[in-house]
């Protein structure tokens, strides 16, 4: 009787904690929503005010010199943020994924319900939610990749003016400086979320001796 009750607690403690891992997983994809509707509300707004602005005023240079540079912090910030959020995301789905495969061994039907997919397997369809692959590739696929892109050619952009005024060089000049900067910007993006987020993903290299 006292293991079945020891058994019954254990079910129960293992349901709340599934449930609380699902709120929270709830809370962390709200919060990673807000952080980047924030960014993407303060980019919208940029680009409406140098629209009002280039109509009216005759130079642009202070606005831009003080306004392109905050945009970018921000969205390195938002960019963090949300690869933080990630993160915290696969951990509470491998846990959650954990749970579901103790949930599958209770009963023999538990399989109609659960399925009979390896841990591995369960979580990288589980990842998929998230916009992750298990290649890096896939990377490409989440919204910190996002806010990454917009934010490296808000970098391009700054850097293009800043080499047009500072060097004295043309729009076709300064042009291509702006491409390779974006283009270096979102690489080094992308090769550090790859790096936080490759061991995670990425199934784990096969020993000699396993082969």
């Amino acid at each position: 009787m006292e293991e079945q009750a020891r058994e019954q607690a254990f079910i129960s403690a293992l349901t709340t904690e599934h449930f609380v891992l699902q709120s929270a997983r709830s809370a962390n994809i709200g919060e990673m929503i807000g952080r980047a509707t924030v960014y993407m509300g303060a980019v919208s707004s940029t680009l409406i005010a140098l629209g009002f602005l280039a109509q009216v005023a005759t130079r642009l240079d202070p606005f831009v010199a003080a306004v392109l540079p905050a945009v970018f912090l921000l969205g390195e910030f938002t960019f963090v943020a949300l690869l933080r959020n990630t993160m915290e995301n696969l951990v509470m789905l491998r846990k959650m994924q954990r749970i579901r495969g103790f949930y599958c061994t209770l009963a023999p039907e538990a399989e109609q319900f659960f399925g009979r997919a390896e841990e591995d397997e369960r979580f990288a369809a589980a990842v998929a939610t998230v916009g992750l692959r298990a290649w890096p590739v896939g990377m490409l696929l989440t919204g910190a990749s996002v806010i990454a892109a917009i934010n490296s050619i808000v970098g391009g952009i700054g850097s293009a003016l800043l080499a047009a005024k500072v060097g004295d060089l043309g729009v076709g000049a300064a042009l291509p400086v702006g491409i390779v900067v974006a283009v270096v910007l979102f690489g080094l993006h992308l090769l550090y979320q790859q790096r936080q987020a490759g061991y995670l993903v990425l199934p784990p290299p096969v020993s000699p001796e396993s082969s």
